[in-house]
């Protein structure tokens, strides 16, 4: 699609996205993007449902290879939020060149990052595994699924660009039907390759990454049609302006992901200590948290490209009101999942490993300590949310490494030691009250900037 034809098909967005009544916006852009997180977070525990019928032992495995699929993630995630943030931006501006240059900077950058990833981690597979905490019974299943997933590095980190591009544009539909596709796919794959072809966890490993490559070739499709920008090798721009821009956009989300990847390693090596039960338990809790949180990022993202239309259009009002009501709606049902999962907290985790009593009563501890600080989450994501992307770097930063950094890293160095394994249980509920407070003052100040629009 060519610069004119893109500012005539634009006009109209640009419109909606400025002048459309804000909770009605977001919630319509919101639909697609919880779908997707949800089904995502859905089929990642899908993987750790039907590795829970091998054993503990394969199902401690997977929890620990997260932490590397946290790190490609990350890279994802920054080249993605970096060029989406800046792309909302420009289309807000009515710039749609720039926009072009890096829909294409962001999309190479991060295959090659991928490309890395895979090359480094295979290399170097047994003493990855080892350093992210397998003991010596989980190390053979952990090098086999690990293995072949860092096979998919390239194309996991791609995708995420092109489903935060299509989403920061507004187009959220699009990358939803690519996340869906693979999605299924993997649900359907885990139980056929893992036990009717008895590849154990080798099969639930090669379910997703056929499942990635599938929603790579659909995101890459689906990139083609509509509004969204085309991904033309001859825009990549790899420029000091362009990369620069990606780097004050996308830092927070590396450093978060970034740092949730040590948070695990650092949890599992924790855990470690008191046995294959306690990783498997804390892994168990981890998807449990992650699936509910995944409405909650789903929502926020559905606000990202309402904020970054309107913060570029220098209507900060607009901002500042979409942001208050997705607190609201967040706090309300993170609450609602915070009391049921209390009382069923047994019940929930007996669903992934029914056979081992120790993992059961280790995971419902651990879920009840996380729950209680669950609800504070509404205002800790979107605050860093709309930081990132209203190019509020230091801040947004500074909060991203505040609940799985500054204070989680400490937190499993020293509880454990001063109260065993019920230190473990509750390192990330405390962690989450800490963030909650150094996101106060972090992010009323540009709450009270946002009260004015740009003349």
């Amino acid at each position: 699609m060519g610069i004119k034809a893109m500012e005539r098909e634009a006009g109209g967005k640009h419109a909606l996205m400025t002048t459309a009544p804000v909770s009605r916006l977001i919630g319509s852009l919101a639909v697609p993007t919880i779908i997707s997180m949800l089904v995502t977070s859905f089929y990642v525990m899908a993987d750790t449902y039907f590795v829970g019928k091998i054993n503990t032992q394969a199902t401690a495995a997977v929890g620990i290879s997260f932490s590397i699929m946290a790190v490609i993630q990350a890279f994802g995630f920054f080249f993605g939020h970096g060029s989406g943030n800046y792309i909302s931006r420009r289309l807000g501006a009515q710039d749609y060149s720039s926009a072009e240059r890096m829909a294409a900077t962001g999309f190479f950058c991060a295959f090659l990052a991928g490309l890395l990833i895979t090359v480094f981690g295979l290399l170097f597979l047994t003493p990855v595994c080892r350093g992210l905490g397998s003991t010596p019974t989980i190390q053979p299943y952990a090098e086999t699924y690990l293995g072949i997933i860092l096979l998919g590095a390239p194309f996991m980190t791609s995708s995420l660009v092109l489903n935060n591009q299509m989403r920061f544009q507004g187009n959220a539909v699009y990358a939803m039907i690519g996340i869906i596709a693979g999605a299924v796919l993997n649900i359907g794959l885990d139980p056929l390759l893992i036990f009717v072809c008895d590849l154990g966890i080798a099969g639930a490993a090669w379910s997703t990454l056929i499942s990635q490559l599938c929603s790579f070739a659909i995101l890459v499709f689906m990139d083609r049609r509509g509004e969204n920008i085309r991904i033309r090798l001859r825009n990549f721009t790899p420029k000091r302006a362009m990369l620069k821009e990606i780097v004050f956009g996308g830092s927070p989300s590396l450093c978060r992901q970034g740092l949730a990847s040590l948070s695990t390693i650092l949890l599992n090596v924790a855990a470690g200590a008191y046995g294959d039960a306690a990783i498997a338990g804390m892994s168990i809790v981890g998807r449990v948290c992650m699936f509910i949180n995944s409405f909650l990022i789903g929502f926020g993202q559905g606000f990202q490209p309402v904020c970054g239309f309107n913060y570029g259009a220098g209507l900060y009002r607009r901002v500042r009101q979409g942001f208050w009501f997705c607190v609201r709606v967040g706090a309300v049902f993170l609450s609602a999942c915070a009391v049921a999962g209390f009382v069923f907290a047994p019940e929930i985790v007996s669903w992934f490993r029914d056979g081992d009593p120790e993992v059961i009563a280790i995971g419902s501890r651990a879920l009840r300590w996380q729950l209680l600080t669950l609800p504070l989450g509404a205002w800790i994501i979107l605050c860093n949310m709309m930081l990132q992307t209203i190019r509020q770097p230091v801040r947004a930063v500074l909060l991203a490494s505040a609940r799985q950094g500054l204070f989680f890293v400490p937190f499993i160095l020293l509880l454990p030691a001063w109260l065993g394994l019920q230190g473990v249980e509750m390192c990330q509920a405390v962690s989450d009250l800490c963030s909650f407070a150094v996101s106060l003052p972090l992010t009323i100040p540009v709450l009270n900037m946002l009260g004015k629009d740009r003349g």
